[in-house]
C-alpha cells in the first residue's frame, strides 16, 4: 500500500481537471432528465479517456517533452504548423481563461451552500470574498512551483470530492440493478443525443492530453516507469468517472425538473435525505471548483511554453505569468459576476475542433518509431484510438451544431 501511494502520479490531477463545475452541472442535468439510463455514456467516456491519456503519458515519459512541444517540432510544413499552434493556443490558453471564472464560481457556490454569501463593497463594486479566497489558494499552490506539494494537495482534494459525491449517492439508496442496466445497456435517441455528447465532451478533455504529457516527466524519467504511469492513469480516470456517475445517480433521485446545477440538487436532496446530503454535495462542488481552478491555468502555461518554445519549467517568470494572468482574470470575472459568454462560445468551438485534431495527431505520433521506439502503439491500441477518433469527430460536429445551430446532426 505504501509503495502504491508513493507511485501515485499525475493521474489524480487529470481526474481533478475533468471533474469541474461544468461536469458536475452536466451530470446533474443528465440524472434529473434521464435517470440512470445514460450511465453507459460515462462508461464509454472512461474507456476513451483511459486510452488517450495512457498514450499521452507514454509519450511524455519516453520523449521527456510536452505534447505542444512535440507538435511544434514534428509538424514540418510551416503553414500547417502555424495553423495547429494557433488553434491549440486559442483553445487551451484563451479557452481555459474563459472557463476559469466558471471553475472559481463553482467552488464559491459550494462554499455559499454551507456558510452563505459574503461580499465586500468597494467604490460601488461588490467583490465576492470566496472568489478571491479560491483564487488566492490556487495562486499560492502554483507559485511554489513544487510539483510534489501540488500533487499531494490535489490528491487530497480529489479524495475529498470522491468521498463527498459517493456518500451523496449512497444516501439516496439507488436500485443497483437499475444502475447496472443503465451502465451497460446503451440507449440513444434524438432527445438524449446532446446530453450524451455533453457527458463525453466534459470527460474526454483536450487540455488534459497536454497537461498529462507535461506532468508525467515531472514524476517519471525512464521507460521502466511506464507500468506505474499506466496503473496511475487507469485508477485515477476510473475513479473520476465513478465520481461523475455518483452525481448522476444522486440527481436521478430528484423527482423534479427544477434543478439546473449542483446547488439546486443539494437543496432538492435536503428535504428527502436530510442536511447531510446538502453538505456532502456542497463540499464536493467546492473541491471540484478549486481543483479545476488550479489545473486549468497550469495546463495553459504548459501549452504556451511548448507552443512558443519557452523553457518548460514551472519556476520561470514566463510560465508563472501565464497561469497567474488566467487566475486573476478568473477571480475578477467570478467576483464581479461577469460572464464572458462570447469568449466561452469561442472556447467551445475551438475545443470542439481541437479534440479530433489532437486525437488524430496523438495516434499518428504514437506510431512513430523515431519518437517512441519499441513503445509505439500496438495494433489493439490503434484500433481503440481509431474508434475514439471517430467519436471525437462526432463530438466536434455536435459542438459546432450546438453553438451555430447548423443542424448537422
Amino acid at each position: 500500500m505504501k509503495n502504491w501511494f508513493k507511485n501515485i502520479g499525475p493521474g489524480p490531477l487529470v481526474a481533478a481537471a475533468f471533474i469541474g463545475p461544468g461536469t458536475v452541472t452536466v451530470c446533474t442535468l443528465s440524472g434529473v432528465a434521464f435517470g440512470f439510463s445514460l450511465l453507459w455514456a460515462m462508461v464509454l467516456s472512461i474507456i476513451a479517456t483511459v486510452v488517450l491519456q495512457e498514450m499521452s503519458a507514454r509519450l511524455g515519459i519516453i520523449s521527456q517533452k510536452g505534447l505542444s512541444e512535440i507538435i511544434r517540432t514534428e509538424i514540418k510544413h510551416p503553414v500547417l504548423k502555424v495553423l495547429a499552434l494557433t488553434l491549440i493556443l486559442s483553445a487551451i490558453v484563451i479557452g481555459n481563461a474563459a472557463y476559469e471564472a466558471g471553475n472559481i464560481s463553482g467552488g464559491v457556490l459550494g462554499l455559499e451552500a454551507i456558510v452563505g454569501e459574503y461580499n465586500l463593497n468597494i467604490s460601488g463594486f461588490s467583490l465576492n470574498i470566496f472568489s478571491v479566497l479560491i483564487g488566492a489558494i490556487a495562486f499560492s499552490l502554483l507559485y511554489t512551483g513544487n510539483y510534489k506539494i501540488l500533487e499531494r494537495v490535489l490528491v487530497a482534494l480529489v479524495t475529498l470530492m470522491s468521498l463527498a459525491f459517493l456518500f451523496t449517492a449512497i444516501i439516496t439508496k439507488p436500485n443497483l440493478s437499475d444502475i447496472f442496466k443503465g451502465a451497460f445497456t446503451p440507449q440513444l435517441s434524438k432527445e438524449n443525443l446532446l446530453t450524451v455528447i455533453a457527458l463525453i465532451g466534459t470527460t474526454v478533455v483536450p487540455y488534459n492530453l497536454f497537461l498529462h504529457a507535461s506532468l508525467v516527466k515531472e514524476k517519471w524519467k525512464t521507460p521502466t516507469d511506464l507500468k506505474y504511469a499506466r496503473k496511475d492513469t487507469i485508477i485515477a480516470v476510473i475513479l473520476g468517472g465513478m465520481v461523475s456517475m455518483c452525481i448522476m445517480i444522486s440527481a436521478a433521485s430528484i423527482q423534479t425538473s427544477e434543478v439546473h446545477n449542483a446547488v439546486d440538487l443539494a437543496k432538492g436532496l435536503e428535504p428527502l435525505f436530510g442536511s447531510f446530503a446538502k453538505y456532502f454535495l456542497a463540499i464536493g462542488l467546492f473541491a471540484a471548483g478549486i481543483t479545476s481552478a488550479i489545473t486549468a491555468p497550469l495546463a495553459a502555461a504548459f501549452v504556451m511554453s511548448g507552443c512558443l518554445g519557452w523553457k518548460d519549467d514551472m519556476h520561470t517568470f514566463k510560465f508563472k505569468s501565464v497561469w497567474g494572468s488566467i487566475i486573476i482574470l478568473g477571480v475578477l470575472c467570478s467576483s464581479l459576476g461577469i460572464k464572458p459568454i462570447e469568449i466561452i462560445k469561442f472556447a467551445q468551438v475551438t475545443n470542439g475542433i481541437l479534440l479530433p485534431v489532437i486525437a488524430g495527431f496523438l495516434i499518428w505520433i504514437m506510431n512513430k518509431k523515431s519518437v517512441l521506439g519499441i513503445h509505439k502503439n500496438s495494433m489493439k491500441q490503434n484500433i481503440f484510438g481509431g474508434i475514439i477518433l471517430i467519436i471525437s469527430i462526432l463530438l466536434s460536429i455536435a459542438t459546432l451544431n450546438k453553438v451555430f445551430q447548423l443542424n448537422l446532426l
